[in-house]
């Protein structure tokens, strides 16, 4: 396009392992975790940082990035959407239903910062 200009900030963010799910983590943004035993609005520090990207730069661990981390706040407890556990067993008269709502933490990342 003639006569724009387009400035390119650093995108930052972060794959960090929590409960041995990996999530991405960016600056600002918010995700959900199984649950952590914090209360709302305490700093969570998730010390197990397996990659770290700042624009085109990576770097990866090997499993972590030494001595970096990514400082979070407790936006929120909350418990999942309820699933439904049907078991049957066709001709035995066996019927089970069982409902399970899974416990949650919502983080917003603060910071990262780099190993």
């Amino acid at each position: 396009m003639y006569g724009c200009r387009f400035f390119l900030e650093v995108y930052v963010y972060a794959i960090v392992e929590s409960g041995g799910r990996q999530y991405r983590a960016e600056e600002g943004n918010t995700f959900s975790v199984e649950k952590l035993p914090y209360q709302v609005g305490d700093q969570v520090e998730l010390n197990n940082v397996l990659l770290i990207a700042a624009g085109d730069s990576f770097q990866v661990g090997q499993p972590t990035v030494a001595g970096a981390a990514v400082k979070a706040t407790v936006v929120e407890q909350y418990r999942g959407k309820k699933i439904l556990v049907w078991k049957y067993h066709a001709k035995l008269r066996y019927r089970r239903r069982r409902g399970h709502r899974q416990d949650y933490t919502r983080l917003r990342v603060d910071t990262i910062v780099a190993g």
